[in-house]
Protein backbone atom coordinates (compact mmCIF):
# COMPACT_ATOMS: atom_id res chain seq x y z
CA UNK A 1 0.00 0.00 0.00
CA UNK A 2 1.52 3.41 -1.08
CA UNK A 3 1.39 5.95 2.63
CA UNK A 4 -1.73 7.40 3.51
CA UNK A 5 -1.87 10.89 2.23
CA UNK A 6 -5.14 12.63 1.06
CA UNK A 7 -4.05 11.26 -2.68
CA UNK A 8 -4.36 7.74 -2.03
CA UNK A 9 -6.84 5.40 -1.24
CA UNK A 10 -6.19 3.91 2.74
CA UNK A 11 -9.31 0.88 2.54
CA UNK A 12 -9.21 0.26 -1.17
CA UNK A 13 -7.16 -3.36 -0.82
CA UNK A 14 -6.94 -5.46 -3.82
CA UNK A 15 -8.41 -2.64 -6.61
CA UNK A 16 -6.32 -0.79 -8.96
CA UNK A 17 -6.68 3.08 -9.69
CA UNK A 18 -7.65 1.95 -13.42
CA UNK A 19 -10.23 5.16 -13.41
CA UNK A 20 -9.00 8.34 -15.43
CA UNK A 21 -9.36 11.68 -14.82
CA UNK A 22 -11.67 11.90 -17.95
CA UNK A 23 -13.85 8.76 -16.67
CA UNK A 24 -14.33 10.60 -13.44
CA UNK A 25 -15.23 13.96 -14.94
CA UNK A 26 -18.04 12.08 -17.18
CA UNK A 27 -19.35 10.41 -13.87
CA UNK A 28 -19.85 13.73 -12.13
CA UNK A 29 -21.33 15.01 -15.50
CA UNK A 30 -23.65 12.61 -16.28
CA UNK A 31 -24.06 10.47 -13.06
CA UNK A 32 -26.90 13.54 -11.83
CA UNK A 33 -28.59 12.84 -15.46
CA UNK A 34 -31.08 10.34 -14.89
CA UNK A 35 -33.83 8.80 -16.98
CA UNK A 36 -36.37 10.69 -14.18
CA UNK A 37 -35.23 13.79 -16.16
CA UNK A 38 -36.24 12.81 -19.82
CA UNK A 39 -39.82 11.43 -18.89
CA UNK A 40 -41.08 12.43 -15.22
CA UNK A 41 -40.13 16.00 -15.10
CA UNK A 42 -43.89 15.95 -16.90
CA UNK A 43 -45.42 14.90 -14.75
CA UNK A 44 -43.84 16.97 -11.92
CA UNK A 45 -44.66 20.02 -14.07
CA UNK A 46 -48.43 18.84 -14.22
CA UNK A 47 -48.52 18.45 -10.26
CA UNK A 48 -46.79 21.70 -9.69
CA UNK A 49 -47.61 24.16 -12.58
CA UNK A 50 -44.55 26.56 -13.44
CA UNK A 51 -43.87 26.75 -10.22
CA UNK A 52 -41.92 23.06 -10.80
CA UNK A 53 -38.97 25.09 -11.29
CA UNK A 54 -38.73 26.27 -8.05
CA UNK A 55 -39.26 22.79 -6.92
CA UNK A 56 -36.04 21.42 -8.97
CA UNK A 57 -34.42 24.60 -7.79
CA UNK A 58 -34.85 23.97 -3.87
CA UNK A 59 -34.54 20.36 -4.30
CA UNK A 60 -31.71 21.41 -6.70
CA UNK A 61 -30.19 23.34 -3.59
CA UNK A 62 -29.97 20.57 -1.00
CA UNK A 63 -28.14 18.04 -2.77
CA UNK A 64 -25.49 20.80 -3.40
CA UNK A 65 -25.23 21.30 -0.11
CA UNK A 66 -25.15 17.94 0.65
CA UNK A 67 -22.28 17.23 -1.85
CA UNK A 68 -20.22 20.45 -0.58
CA UNK A 69 -20.07 18.25 2.26
CA UNK A 70 -19.22 15.07 0.96
CA UNK A 71 -17.05 16.61 -0.90
CA UNK A 72 -14.92 18.11 1.77
CA UNK A 73 -15.18 14.88 3.95
CA UNK A 74 -13.93 13.08 0.56
CA UNK A 75 -11.37 15.17 -0.47
CA UNK A 76 -9.58 14.80 3.05
CA UNK A 77 -10.04 11.09 3.15
CA UNK A 78 -10.79 9.34 -0.09
CA UNK A 79 -12.08 6.49 0.86
CA UNK A 80 -13.81 3.29 -1.29
CA UNK A 81 -17.32 3.43 0.81
CA UNK A 82 -17.20 7.28 0.39
CA UNK A 83 -20.41 7.96 3.27
CA UNK A 84 -20.55 4.81 4.42
CA UNK A 85 -16.71 5.02 6.12
CA UNK A 86 -17.44 8.80 7.17
CA UNK A 87 -20.58 7.94 8.96
CA UNK A 88 -18.50 4.47 10.82
CA UNK A 89 -15.90 6.94 11.95
CA UNK A 90 -18.23 9.77 13.19
CA UNK A 91 -21.36 8.61 14.00
CA UNK A 92 -20.53 5.17 15.15
CA UNK A 93 -21.15 1.56 13.69
CA UNK A 94 -24.54 1.47 13.72
CA UNK A 95 -24.71 3.89 11.23
CA UNK A 96 -22.30 2.52 8.64
CA UNK A 97 -23.76 -0.53 8.75
CA UNK A 98 -27.13 0.79 8.01
CA UNK A 99 -26.37 3.11 5.44
CA UNK A 100 -23.96 0.51 3.74
CA UNK A 101 -26.70 -1.89 3.47
CA UNK A 102 -29.36 0.27 2.85
CA UNK A 103 -27.74 1.64 -0.01
CA UNK A 104 -26.88 -1.49 -1.67
CA UNK A 105 -30.43 -2.33 -1.68
CA UNK A 106 -31.49 0.10 -3.42
CA UNK A 107 -28.92 0.34 -5.92
CA UNK A 108 -29.61 -3.36 -6.40
CA UNK A 109 -33.14 -2.94 -7.13
CA UNK A 110 -32.56 0.18 -9.36
CA UNK A 111 -29.98 -2.33 -11.64
CA UNK A 112 -33.73 -4.76 -11.82
CA UNK A 113 -35.74 -1.48 -12.32
CA UNK A 114 -33.03 0.09 -15.19
CA UNK A 115 -32.79 -3.44 -16.61
CA UNK A 116 -36.82 -4.00 -17.45
CA UNK A 117 -37.30 -0.16 -18.49
CA UNK A 118 -34.35 -0.71 -21.13
CA UNK A 119 -36.37 -3.76 -21.67
CA UNK A 120 -39.55 -1.83 -22.56
CA UNK A 121 -38.21 0.72 -25.42
CA UNK A 122 -35.96 -2.37 -27.37
CA UNK A 123 -39.03 -4.04 -27.36
CA UNK A 124 -41.17 -1.47 -28.47
CA UNK A 125 -38.76 -1.32 -31.17
CA UNK A 126 -38.24 -4.78 -31.82
CA UNK A 127 -41.64 -6.67 -30.88
CA UNK A 128 -40.95 -10.50 -32.23
CA UNK A 129 -38.90 -10.44 -29.15
CA UNK A 130 -40.46 -11.16 -25.26
CA UNK A 131 -39.37 -7.85 -23.30
CA UNK A 132 -37.87 -10.38 -20.88
CA UNK A 133 -35.05 -11.73 -23.07
CA UNK A 134 -34.08 -8.37 -23.99
CA UNK A 135 -33.67 -7.56 -19.87
CA UNK A 136 -31.68 -10.41 -19.38
CA UNK A 137 -29.35 -9.37 -21.73
CA UNK A 138 -29.30 -6.34 -20.96
CA UNK A 139 -28.00 -7.46 -17.55
CA UNK A 140 -25.91 -9.89 -18.68
CA UNK A 141 -24.01 -6.85 -20.93
CA UNK A 142 -23.47 -4.67 -18.13
CA UNK A 143 -22.22 -7.66 -16.15
CA UNK A 144 -20.04 -8.40 -18.21
CA UNK A 145 -18.72 -4.71 -18.46
CA UNK A 146 -18.11 -4.44 -14.91
CA UNK A 147 -16.37 -8.10 -14.68
CA UNK A 148 -13.90 -6.86 -17.25
CA UNK A 149 -12.18 -4.00 -15.42
CA UNK A 150 -12.74 -0.77 -13.51
CA UNK A 151 -11.41 1.12 -17.00
CA UNK A 152 -14.19 -0.79 -18.92
CA UNK A 153 -17.22 0.08 -16.95
CA UNK A 154 -15.45 3.91 -16.79
CA UNK A 155 -15.16 3.92 -20.16
CA UNK A 156 -19.02 2.42 -20.89
CA UNK A 157 -20.13 5.18 -18.63
CA UNK A 158 -18.04 7.81 -20.39
CA UNK A 159 -20.03 6.71 -23.65
CA UNK A 160 -23.28 6.40 -21.76
CA UNK A 161 -23.20 9.83 -20.33
CA UNK A 162 -21.94 11.67 -23.24
CA UNK A 163 -24.97 11.18 -24.83
CA UNK A 164 -27.02 12.23 -22.12
CA UNK A 165 -24.92 15.41 -21.55
CA UNK A 166 -24.81 16.16 -25.33
CA UNK A 167 -28.42 15.37 -25.72
CA UNK A 168 -28.82 18.18 -22.52
CA UNK A 169 -26.43 20.57 -24.22
CA UNK A 170 -27.79 20.35 -27.99
CA UNK A 171 -31.61 20.79 -25.47
CA UNK A 172 -30.22 23.98 -23.95
CA UNK A 173 -28.89 25.56 -27.16
CA UNK A 174 -32.08 25.60 -29.14
CA UNK A 175 -34.38 26.11 -26.47
CA UNK A 176 -33.36 28.96 -25.73
CA UNK A 177 -32.85 30.75 -29.02
CA UNK A 178 -36.53 28.63 -29.57
CA UNK A 179 -38.21 31.00 -26.63
CA UNK A 180 -36.49 34.07 -27.72
CA UNK A 181 -37.94 34.04 -31.19
CA UNK A 182 -34.83 33.02 -33.02
CA UNK A 183 -35.40 29.28 -34.18
CA UNK A 184 -36.60 29.47 -37.79
CA UNK A 185 -40.89 29.43 -37.03
CA UNK A 186 -40.73 30.23 -33.32
CA UNK A 187 -42.26 32.68 -31.93
CA UNK A 188 -41.56 34.63 -28.53
CA UNK A 189 -43.01 32.51 -25.93
CA UNK A 190 -41.07 33.29 -22.44
CA UNK A 191 -44.40 34.37 -21.67
CA UNK A 192 -45.92 30.89 -21.32
CA UNK A 193 -43.87 30.60 -17.87
CA UNK A 194 -46.73 33.14 -16.27
CA UNK A 195 -49.63 30.89 -17.98
CA UNK A 196 -52.32 30.82 -15.62
CA UNK A 197 -49.89 31.95 -12.67
CA UNK A 198 -46.54 30.82 -11.93
CA UNK A 199 -48.12 29.45 -8.55
CA UNK A 200 -50.98 27.34 -10.76
CA UNK A 201 -50.70 24.64 -8.45
CA UNK A 202 -50.70 26.82 -5.11
CA UNK A 203 -48.25 27.19 -2.61
CA UNK A 204 -47.72 23.83 -1.29
CA UNK A 205 -47.43 22.47 -4.33
CA UNK A 206 -44.06 23.78 -4.89
CA UNK A 207 -43.36 21.57 -1.57
CA UNK A 208 -44.60 18.28 -3.07
CA UNK A 209 -42.56 19.16 -5.65
CA UNK A 210 -39.44 19.13 -4.18
CA UNK A 211 -40.54 15.53 -2.39
CA UNK A 212 -40.87 13.85 -5.85
CA UNK A 213 -37.76 15.23 -7.48
CA UNK A 214 -35.19 15.40 -4.77
CA UNK A 215 -34.74 11.86 -5.57
CA UNK A 216 -34.13 12.57 -9.14
CA UNK A 217 -30.56 13.73 -8.06
CA UNK A 218 -29.83 10.84 -6.04
CA UNK A 219 -26.50 9.25 -8.31
CA UNK A 220 -24.50 12.61 -8.07
CA UNK A 221 -22.40 11.36 -5.03
CA UNK A 222 -21.46 7.90 -6.83
CA UNK A 223 -18.41 9.92 -8.64
CA UNK A 224 -17.07 10.12 -4.67
CA UNK A 225 -17.28 6.47 -4.58
CA UNK A 226 -15.87 6.34 -8.19
CA UNK A 227 -13.01 8.55 -7.39
CA UNK A 228 -11.86 6.12 -4.77
CA UNK A 229 -10.30 3.79 -8.15
CA UNK A 230 -8.47 6.63 -9.72
CA UNK A 231 -4.78 7.93 -9.47
CA UNK A 232 -5.33 10.89 -7.83
CA UNK A 233 -8.97 10.95 -5.73
CA UNK A 234 -8.85 13.60 -3.72
CA UNK A 235 -8.19 15.83 -6.70
CA UNK A 236 -10.64 13.88 -8.48
CA UNK A 237 -13.54 14.12 -6.18
CA UNK A 238 -12.84 18.58 -5.31
CA UNK A 239 -13.01 18.89 -9.01
CA UNK A 240 -16.57 16.91 -9.43
CA UNK A 241 -17.90 18.13 -6.39
CA UNK A 242 -17.07 21.96 -7.05
CA UNK A 243 -18.94 21.85 -10.27
CA UNK A 244 -22.28 20.40 -8.42
CA UNK A 245 -23.94 23.52 -8.61
CA UNK A 246 -23.72 24.73 -11.90
CA UNK A 247 -24.70 21.21 -13.26
CA UNK A 248 -27.56 21.24 -11.57
CA UNK A 249 -28.70 24.95 -12.49
CA UNK A 250 -28.16 23.88 -16.20
CA UNK A 251 -29.24 20.66 -16.08
CA UNK A 252 -32.09 20.73 -14.19
CA UNK A 253 -33.32 24.15 -13.82
CA UNK A 254 -32.28 25.21 -16.75
CA UNK A 255 -34.36 22.13 -18.98
CA UNK A 256 -37.38 22.48 -16.58
CA UNK A 257 -37.39 26.07 -17.03
CA UNK A 258 -37.36 25.91 -21.16
CA UNK A 259 -39.65 23.40 -20.91
CA UNK A 260 -42.24 25.42 -19.52
CA UNK A 261 -41.69 28.36 -21.99
CA UNK A 262 -41.30 26.40 -24.99
CA UNK A 263 -44.95 24.47 -24.41
CA UNK A 264 -47.83 26.15 -22.00
CA UNK A 265 -47.78 23.88 -18.29
CA UNK A 266 -50.94 22.47 -19.57
CA UNK A 267 -49.47 20.44 -22.75
CA UNK A 268 -46.72 19.40 -21.30
CA UNK A 269 -46.96 15.24 -21.65
CA UNK A 270 -47.11 13.88 -18.17
CA UNK A 271 -46.55 10.00 -19.39
CA UNK A 272 -44.25 10.24 -22.40
CA UNK A 273 -40.69 12.34 -22.64
CA UNK A 274 -41.78 16.19 -22.58
CA UNK A 275 -38.02 16.55 -24.03
CA UNK A 276 -39.90 14.31 -26.85
CA UNK A 277 -42.34 16.76 -27.35
CA UNK A 278 -39.98 20.33 -27.39
CA UNK A 279 -37.64 17.93 -30.18
CA UNK A 280 -41.09 18.03 -31.85
CA UNK A 281 -42.03 21.86 -31.69
CA UNK A 282 -37.79 22.24 -32.97
CA UNK A 283 -39.04 20.79 -35.89
CA UNK A 284 -36.94 18.12 -35.67
CA UNK A 285 -38.22 14.38 -37.59
CA UNK A 286 -38.30 11.51 -35.49
CA UNK A 287 -37.92 13.29 -31.70
CA UNK A 288 -39.77 10.74 -30.30
CA UNK A 289 -37.18 7.74 -31.85
CA UNK A 290 -34.45 9.70 -31.11
CA UNK A 291 -35.26 10.69 -26.99
CA UNK A 292 -36.36 7.21 -26.37
CA UNK A 293 -33.06 6.37 -27.66
CA UNK A 294 -31.30 8.44 -25.25
CA UNK A 295 -33.77 6.91 -22.41
CA UNK A 296 -32.35 3.93 -23.41
CA UNK A 297 -28.51 4.91 -22.79
CA UNK A 298 -30.08 7.04 -19.41
CA UNK A 299 -31.04 3.77 -18.27
CA UNK A 300 -28.16 1.80 -19.26
CA UNK A 301 -26.07 4.61 -17.71
CA UNK A 302 -28.08 3.66 -14.38
CA UNK A 303 -27.65 -0.04 -14.50
CA UNK A 304 -24.04 0.31 -15.24
CA UNK A 305 -23.35 2.79 -12.61
CA UNK A 306 -25.70 1.02 -10.02
CA UNK A 307 -24.01 -2.57 -10.70
CA UNK A 308 -20.10 -0.47 -9.93
CA UNK A 309 -22.01 0.99 -7.10
CA UNK A 310 -22.88 -1.79 -5.58
CA UNK A 311 -20.30 -4.06 -5.69
CA UNK A 312 -17.96 -1.16 -4.18
CA UNK A 313 -20.26 -0.62 -1.09
CA UNK A 314 -20.60 -4.40 -0.50
CA UNK A 315 -16.77 -4.55 -0.90
CA UNK A 316 -16.56 -1.29 1.57
CA UNK A 317 -19.02 -3.19 3.99
CA UNK A 318 -16.91 -6.34 4.45
CA UNK A 319 -13.96 -4.06 5.37
CA UNK A 320 -15.67 -4.18 8.32
CA UNK A 321 -16.85 -7.39 8.95
CA UNK A 322 -20.44 -6.49 7.59
CA UNK A 323 -20.36 -8.88 4.63
CA UNK A 324 -19.06 -12.10 4.37
CA UNK A 325 -15.03 -12.69 4.20
CA UNK A 326 -15.21 -13.87 0.27
CA UNK A 327 -16.57 -10.57 -0.81
CA UNK A 328 -12.85 -9.69 -0.65
CA UNK A 329 -11.43 -11.50 -3.69
CA UNK A 330 -10.56 -9.84 -6.65
CA UNK A 331 -9.38 -11.21 -9.96
CA UNK A 332 -6.03 -10.50 -11.93
CA UNK A 333 -7.69 -7.10 -12.70
CA UNK A 334 -8.39 -5.76 -9.51
CA UNK A 335 -12.13 -6.30 -9.74
CA UNK A 336 -13.75 -7.35 -7.19
CA UNK A 337 -15.70 -9.85 -9.16
CA UNK A 338 -17.80 -11.84 -5.95
CA UNK A 339 -19.30 -8.63 -5.21
CA UNK A 340 -20.39 -8.16 -8.32
CA UNK A 341 -21.83 -11.15 -9.17
CA UNK A 342 -23.69 -11.05 -5.37
CA UNK A 343 -24.85 -7.46 -6.46
CA UNK A 344 -26.05 -9.18 -9.96
CA UNK A 345 -27.87 -12.13 -8.51
CA UNK A 346 -30.65 -9.86 -6.77
CA UNK A 347 -30.88 -7.99 -10.06
CA UNK A 348 -31.50 -11.62 -12.16
CA UNK A 349 -33.96 -12.66 -9.06
CA UNK A 350 -35.92 -9.40 -9.98
CA UNK A 351 -36.10 -9.30 -13.80
CA UNK A 352 -37.60 -13.14 -13.30
CA UNK A 353 -39.74 -11.97 -10.53
CA UNK A 354 -41.12 -9.19 -12.87
CA UNK A 355 -41.95 -11.26 -15.47
CA UNK A 356 -44.27 -13.27 -13.05
CA UNK A 357 -45.39 -10.65 -11.06
CA UNK A 358 -44.26 -7.77 -12.62
CA UNK A 359 -46.66 -4.46 -10.60
CA UNK A 360 -46.08 -6.32 -6.84
CA UNK A 361 -42.34 -6.98 -6.79
CA UNK A 362 -40.79 -3.72 -8.45
CA UNK A 363 -43.39 -1.79 -6.48
CA UNK A 364 -42.17 -3.19 -3.14
CA UNK A 365 -38.15 -3.07 -4.18
CA UNK A 366 -38.56 1.05 -5.50
CA UNK A 367 -41.12 2.16 -2.79
CA UNK A 368 -39.42 -0.14 0.20
CA UNK A 369 -36.26 1.71 -0.32
CA UNK A 370 -37.94 5.36 -1.85
CA UNK A 371 -36.15 7.41 0.81
CA UNK A 372 -33.03 6.24 1.18
CA UNK A 373 -31.39 9.31 -0.52
CA UNK A 374 -32.91 11.31 2.35
CA UNK A 375 -31.49 8.73 4.81
CA UNK A 376 -28.36 9.10 3.48
CA UNK A 377 -27.85 12.82 3.05
CA UNK A 378 -28.85 13.26 6.55
CA UNK A 379 -25.91 10.65 7.51
CA UNK A 380 -23.59 12.60 5.62
CA UNK A 381 -25.02 15.70 7.08
CA UNK A 382 -24.30 14.54 10.16
CA UNK A 383 -21.27 13.29 9.58
CA UNK A 384 -19.52 16.38 8.45
CA UNK A 385 -20.75 18.08 10.98
CA UNK A 386 -18.68 15.61 13.69
CA UNK A 387 -15.70 15.26 11.21
CA UNK A 388 -15.05 18.84 10.48
CA UNK A 389 -14.50 19.52 14.03
CA UNK A 390 -12.39 16.74 14.56
CA UNK A 391 -10.24 17.37 11.30
CA UNK A 392 -10.34 21.05 12.42
CA UNK A 393 -8.43 20.08 15.69
CA UNK A 394 -6.17 17.49 14.57
CA UNK A 395 -5.68 18.23 10.92
CA UNK A 396 -6.48 20.88 9.55
CA UNK A 397 -3.78 20.75 6.56
CA UNK A 398 -6.48 17.63 5.00
CA UNK A 399 -9.34 21.09 4.67
CA UNK A 400 -8.55 21.53 0.95
CA UNK A 401 -12.14 21.60 -0.01
CA UNK A 402 -14.81 23.21 3.01
CA UNK A 403 -18.05 23.05 3.26
CA UNK A 404 -19.61 26.88 2.90
CA UNK A 405 -21.14 28.98 6.06
CA UNK A 406 -19.99 25.83 8.61
CA UNK A 407 -21.62 25.25 11.16
CA UNK A 408 -24.78 26.88 10.77
CA UNK A 409 -25.14 25.99 6.77
CA UNK A 410 -24.36 22.45 7.96
CA UNK A 411 -27.16 22.63 10.10
CA UNK A 412 -29.55 24.35 7.82
CA UNK A 413 -28.90 21.60 5.45
CA UNK A 414 -29.68 18.83 7.92
CA UNK A 415 -33.26 20.89 8.82
CA UNK A 416 -33.93 20.82 5.28
CA UNK A 417 -33.72 17.34 4.68
CA UNK A 418 -35.57 16.21 7.77
CA UNK A 419 -38.34 18.60 6.70
CA UNK A 420 -38.48 17.18 3.55
CA UNK A 421 -38.99 13.37 5.17
CA UNK A 422 -41.88 15.00 7.36
CA UNK A 423 -43.45 16.61 4.33
CA UNK A 424 -43.46 12.91 2.47
CA UNK A 425 -46.19 12.72 5.07
CA UNK A 426 -48.44 14.56 4.09
CA UNK A 427 -47.91 13.32 0.23
CA UNK A 428 -49.82 10.56 -0.49
CA UNK A 429 -47.78 9.38 -3.31
CA UNK A 430 -44.36 9.52 -1.45
CA UNK A 431 -46.20 8.25 2.11
CA UNK A 432 -45.77 4.67 0.88
CA UNK A 433 -42.43 5.01 0.14
CA UNK A 434 -41.31 6.70 3.44
CA UNK A 435 -43.27 3.84 5.14
CA UNK A 436 -41.80 1.28 3.61
CA UNK A 437 -38.26 2.81 3.68
CA UNK A 438 -38.64 2.96 7.75
CA UNK A 439 -39.26 -0.56 7.67
CA UNK A 440 -36.45 -0.85 6.01
CA UNK A 441 -34.62 0.87 7.97
CA UNK A 442 -35.44 -0.48 11.39
CA UNK A 443 -35.09 -3.89 9.62
CA UNK A 444 -31.26 -3.36 8.75
CA UNK A 445 -30.78 -1.49 12.22
CA UNK A 446 -32.27 -5.01 14.04
CA UNK A 447 -29.44 -6.88 11.75
CA UNK A 448 -26.73 -4.57 12.87
CA UNK A 449 -28.02 -5.10 16.62
CA UNK A 450 -27.69 -8.87 16.47
CA UNK A 451 -24.27 -9.18 14.29
CA UNK A 452 -22.84 -6.80 17.10
CA UNK A 453 -24.75 -8.79 19.85
CA UNK A 454 -23.42 -12.01 18.31
CA UNK A 455 -19.74 -10.63 17.93
CA UNK A 456 -20.04 -9.62 21.92
CA UNK A 457 -20.67 -13.50 22.60
CA UNK A 458 -17.99 -14.70 20.87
Amino acid sequence: MASRTPSTVEDAEGLRPALRQRHVRMIALGGIIGASLFIGSGAVIHTVGPAAVLSYALGGLLVVLVMRMLGEMAAAKPRLGSFMEYATESLGGWAGFTIGWLYWYFWVGVVAFEAVAGAKILAGWITVVPQWVFALCLMLLLTLTNLASARSFGETEFWLASVKVATIVIFLAIGVLFVLGLWPGAPFSVGNIGLDGFFAGGGFSVVHGVVIVIFSYFGAEIVTIAAAESAEPAKAVQKATSTTVWRVILFYVGSVTLIVMIIPWRDVPSETSPFAAAFGKFGIPAAETIVSAVVLTAALSVLNSGLYTASRMLFALRRHGWAPRWIADTNARGVPWKAILLSTVVGYVAVAMNYVSPDQVFYFIINSAGAVALFVYAIVAGSQLRMRKKLEAESPELLKLRMWGYPWLSWVTLAGILFVVVSMVFVEDARSQLLLSVISLVAILAIYLMVRRSRHAT
